[in-house]
């Protein structure tokens, strides 16, 4: 047309091929197309990817890397990245694609975007992209932005405890997949209902009473869910909840002036049942005060559970008799869980309460001035207090030693609280107080608290001499005897309760202390409370 401007298709000469400039180029060119492009100086061929020189040269490395997490139903570390890329028009017509994940996984295809799978859940790795012809392959492109994999969370762990008619699941989560959990499905084996929570502890409810169960569980995210957990361990609901107890009472005090020593708290322990839903009280002992003054100490409290259909009572310590000041009268050391020690000659050990503690030791013999004008001789120190497990040592007149505290016990419950004093592998609870010894030459010596938390005694001795040492506190230990003239008795160690049940309480006061072991759960009163299961 006169007057228009047409572009230069005219053949170039080689072979009937257009020519012209880039923005000659064919408006709709078909695969395979060629063209001599005058602005650039070579003959282009239009691919896939564009167009590209038709010269036998080696593709030009990728462009415009972007890495895209591909996290939905992407099992546990076996996460998905699709990278996408631009193939770069500089080089020859590429003809396959390599893609190579910083944390090691390549892929390859023809066309972006390529899908690399395998990746750690996660993990944020970068991307670079290599382009390959038959004249060889680019060099690698720059690295892309770091990615954050995500995939489906891993399989949780399941234990589980009995109710009534129910059982608490306690589930352990295990790595979240990147993304975090919201919701956990719980199955019951044999199986009643498929039950969801978003918390780690849960009640299952709907339990048939006398059979047994077990449970596995599954973590779900954004991505989907978790292969299921192994198997919980196998529990039984019932319409009782057992438990197992340890009741153990507060020391009695020391008592003065190289008195003796106080008695253990009574220690109780055994197996019982209580009633869900109803609410049981905890007294914990006190423990009992050191005598002053050359008086005796006083008895420890008593501990407790009660509630419908339990009573149960650990009687306090006894006190450990003191020297008396000046009347010099003969004292009994008092009885209680274990028996407190004697002080003066001619006085009968305290006795201990059938199966909650042993006797006070006696002060028997030994020579000296008669103080009362009849019968009797000076008394080199005092004895000890009984235990929960042995009774109070006499005083060795031999060494004019105050006798030694009874050993306390331990058991099952005392070990797995780890509550007491460590001796031999295990913790030792209710140990009687060491008597304390008078002054003099040659030398006393003071009696030993016994293991389980007993005080010491003091003797005269001026290095060793003062107040009796207090018994350890929660132990139901006994206190020491005091030294010389003018020194008290040691307090008692207060009493504790030790809960044990495969059941979960549903609620508890007084703070106890709750640890778990062998499916079991744990509860150490160190303070007056309740419990509700």
């Amino acid at each position: 047309m006169e007057g228009s401007i047409m572009a230069d298709l005219r053949a170039s000469g080689l072979g009937g091929v257009p020519k012209g400039a880039t923005a000659d180029r064919p408006s709709s060119p078909s695969i395979g197309d060629v063209f001599y492009n005058g602005t650039l100086g070579y003959q282009e061929v239009y691919s896939p990817f564009g167009w590209f020189p038709l010269n036998p040269i080696v593709s030009a490395a990728p462009t415009s890397v972007v890495g895209t997490n591909v996290g939905t139903s992407r099992a546990y570390n076996n996460g998905a990245v699709s990278v996408a890329f631009t193939p770069n028009t500089a080089g020859g017509v590429p003809t396959s694609f390599n893609v190579t994940a910083s944390t090691g996984q390549t892929g390859s295809g023809s066309s972006s975007p390529i899908v690399l799978t395998g990746i750690a859940s996660t993990a944020t790795p970068t991307f670079t992209v290599t382009a390959t012809n038959n004249y060889g392959t680019s060099s690698a492109s720059s690295a892309s932005s770091a990615v954050t994999v995500t995939t489906v969370p891993q399989a949780p762990s399941v234990s589980a405890t009995a109710g009534v008619a129910q059982a608490t699941i306690t589930i352990t989560p295990g790595a979240n997949g990147g993304s975090s959990v919201t919701q956990y499905t719980i199955v019951s084996n044999p199986a009643t209902t498929t039950q969801t929570t978003s918390n780690t502890s849960y009640v299952f409810t709907g339990l048939t009473n006398g059979t047994s169960y077990t449970f596995t569980a599954t973590a779900t995210n954004a991505n989907g869910t978790s292969s299921a957990s192994s198997a919980s361990n196998s529990v039984t609901p019932a319409d009782v909840i057992a438990i197992e107890y340890l009741v153990v009472a507060g020391g009695g005090g020391g008592g003065s002036q190289h008195g003796g020593g106080g008695g253990a708290g009574g220690l109780l322990t055994s197996t019982n049942t209580l009633v869900p839903g109803t609410q049981y009280t905890i007294s914990v002992g006190s423990p009992g005060a050191g005598g002053t003054n050359g008086s005796n100490g006083t008895s420890g409290l008593n501990s407790s559970i009660t509630g419908t259909g339990i009573s149960i009572s650990a009687t306090g310590g006894g006190w450990g008799a003191g020297w008396a000041g000046a009347s010099y009268a003969n004292y009994t050391a008092g009885s209680g869980g274990s028996g407190g020690g004697c002080s003066l000659i001619g006085t009968t050990a305290a006795q201990g309460i059938s199966g909650q503690g042993n006797n006070g030791g006696t002060n028997a013999g030994g020579s000296g001035p008669n103080l009362n004008g009849g019968s009797g001789s000076w008394p080199n120190g005092g004895a000890g207090g009984g235990g929960a497990g042995q009774a109070g040592g006499n005083v060795d007149q031999s060494i004019y030693r105050g006798g030694n505290g009874g050993n306390g016990s331990y058991n099952s419950l005392t070990n797995i609280a780890q509550a007491g004093q460590l001796s031999g592998g295990n913790y030792y609870l209710a140990g009687g107080g060491g008597g304390g010894a008078h002054s003099g030459n040659p030398a006393r010596y003071q009696g030993v608290g016994g293991i389980g938390g007993g005080g010491n005694g003091r003797t005269g001795d001026p290095n060793h001499d003062g107040p009796g040492d207090n018994g350890t506190t929660n132990t139901g230990g006994g206190g020491g005897g005091g030294g010389a003239q003018g020194y008290s008795g040691g307090n008692g160690g207060s009493g504790v309760v030790i809960i044990k049940s495969a059941s979960t309480a549903e609620s508890t006061t007084g703070f106890p202390v709750v640890t778990t072991s062998g499916g079991f759960n744990i509860y150490k009163f160190n303070n007056t409370g309740s419990i509700t299961f």
